[in-house]
């Protein structure tokens, strides 16, 4: 449950939403609890009735409509508890995904080179729901059943506590069941998250790579594989499965042994003249009130051991330290940069290769000139120019601009004086006049439009029913 701990700063952001959804539990608890309590009362007061043979209806429907009552106001308790609570919950889920993306923003190239797409997709959707359950009903569940345990025992400890811990006795059985069958949950659904990474992440490929599939007529075989990996995330949910589903008999049985316990013990007390049959009906209505709990105590801590399994999977990702970013050293007096840049004995390694990329570049280019860089594939021309907006860092030598160490430039200061064409295009899903003006703040509608000029795109671009207005995608 450690993992879960990491929320505490974005819970502290509603922590005045949550205490009010705390009092509206113990306010929804405090109606509910009076009730069994209510009825053995009025059971009492029937039979007695019936005894003397003068029945006391309005004394009777007194009790009645006090039961109705306090169930509407707790029900109303319940609803504002979901309305704070829960909604607190969706909240955090957001500030949570945003920052998840933010994070990931800022890691270097060469992470999301060795690290599939498919498993940070699985992380920003499933893994960050599972979160969001352990949050929302993970709060809620425990703090209500905990509120009407200790409630219904109190009432029950005063009523007769000999009967109430006898009725108890199956309790640690329940908690050593929960205890055991909880470290289960989390270690299969660790293997079904990284499971489910692996069959995203196939998807994805599939799909970015559509045309290279057809090209060598591949389909069946991506089929074949997907649903190999299809077929080991079932099995691995058919495991998750089998073990939740044996939790909730396990509670059932272990509940219905204190109902025989309380049914024979407190059976025999009523013989014995020691307690009313109003009081026992009361303990029965206390007993099936503490189903709920154990049965919740089971099913809570299956979702905050999901949600401490997926936290741990977002944990490691956002402990992950971006390698290249502002330092100490940054000189944050730097605003912008006039273009002169030079290489002095460069060498760069990509990480886990044994020979260099790039050995020994030395290259001076003043500002306000052009320069064109040919050679072979492979030869690391890309790689050269990658060096120059900081998208990998040098390994050795010295790269500078305007004379100044090009990692004591602020990043955003460096990478947005730079225009970048990578070799391989990529189109958002936004229109066309968003994608152009991509990078450029400020760009206005006359800037987009030249710039489609000079491309030679902005015939065929009014050629659209919408021009620049055409969503893509």
């Amino acid at each position: 449950m450690k993992p879960l701990l990491r929320l505490l700063p974005f819970l502290a952001r509603y922590k005045k939403t949550l205490l009010w959804g705390l009092l509206t539990v113990v306010m929804s608890n405090l109606f509910t609890v009076a009730q069994p309590t209510l009825v053995g009362r009025a059971i009492d007061q029937l039979k007695a009735g019936l005894e003397q043979h003068s029945i006391d209806v309005w004394g009777v429907l007194g009790y009645a409509g006090l039961v109705v009552t306090f169930s509407l106001v707790a029900g109303i308790f319940t609803f504002l508890t979901r309305q704070t609570i829960i909604v607190v919950s969706r909240h955090v889920e957001f500030d949570l995904r945003n920052h998840f993306l933010t994070h990931i923003q800022r890691l270097s190239l060469s992470y999301f080179q060795a690290t599939p797409t498919g498993d940070l997709m699985a992380l920003a959707t499933n893994d960050i729901s599972a979160v969001r359950n352990a949050l929302g009903p993970g709060i809620m569940y425990p703090t209500d059943t905990a509120m009407t345990f200790l409630m219904a025992i109190t009432v029950m400890l005063y009523q007769d506590w000999e009967l109430t811990l006898l009725a108890l006795v199956p309790l640690p059985f329940v908690s050593y069941a929960v205890y055991i069958l909880g470290r289960i949950v989390n270690t299969k659904f660790e293997e079904r998250q990284r499971q489910y990474s692996e069959l995203t992440t196939r998807a994805q490929e599939n799909l970015s790579g559509i045309r290279v599939i057809r090209a060598y007529v591949r389909e069946q075989h991506e089929v074949g594989l997907f649903r190999s990996l299809s077929w080991d995330y079932l099995k691995k949910n058919l495991v998750l499965a089998r073990v939740q589903s044996i939790m909730w008999p396990l509670m059932f049985l272990l509940v219905g042994f204190s109902l025989v316990i309380t049914l024979y013990f407190g059976g025999l007390r009523v013989i014995h003249g020691e307690i009313t049959i109003g009081t026992l009906t009361a303990f029965f209505g206390y007993l099936v009130m503490l189903i709920w709990p154990m049965i919740a105590f089971g099913w809570v801590v299956n979702i905050l051991q999901q949600g401490a399994a997926s936290m741990n999977r977002l944990g490691k990702i956002l402990d992950t330290e971006p390698e290249i970013r502002d330092m100490s050293s940054t000189q944050t007096s730097i605003a912008a940069i006039q273009g002169s840049i030079e290489f002095r004995e460069v060498i760069f390694r990509h990480r886990n290769t044994a020979h260099p990329a790039l050995d020994g570049i030395n290259l001076s280019i003043p500002a306000g000139t052009t320069l064109a860089i040919v050679g072979y594939t492979g030869s690391g021309k890309s790689t050269l120019v990658s060096l120059i907006p900081r998208l990998y860092d040098i390994t050795e030598g010295e790269l500078l601009i305007d004379g100044v160490d090009v990692r004591k430039i602020p990043l955003e200061v460096l990478r947005s004086s730079i225009g970048y064409v990578p070799q391989e295009t990529f189109l958002f899903s936004d229109s066309i006049a968003e994608n152009i003006s991509y990078g450029a703040r400020h760009a206005a509608e006359e800037d987009v439009k030249r710039a489609a000029e000079i491309s030679q795109i902005s015939r065929d671009i009014e050629g659209f029913p919408r021009g620049y207005e055409t969503v893509l995608g």
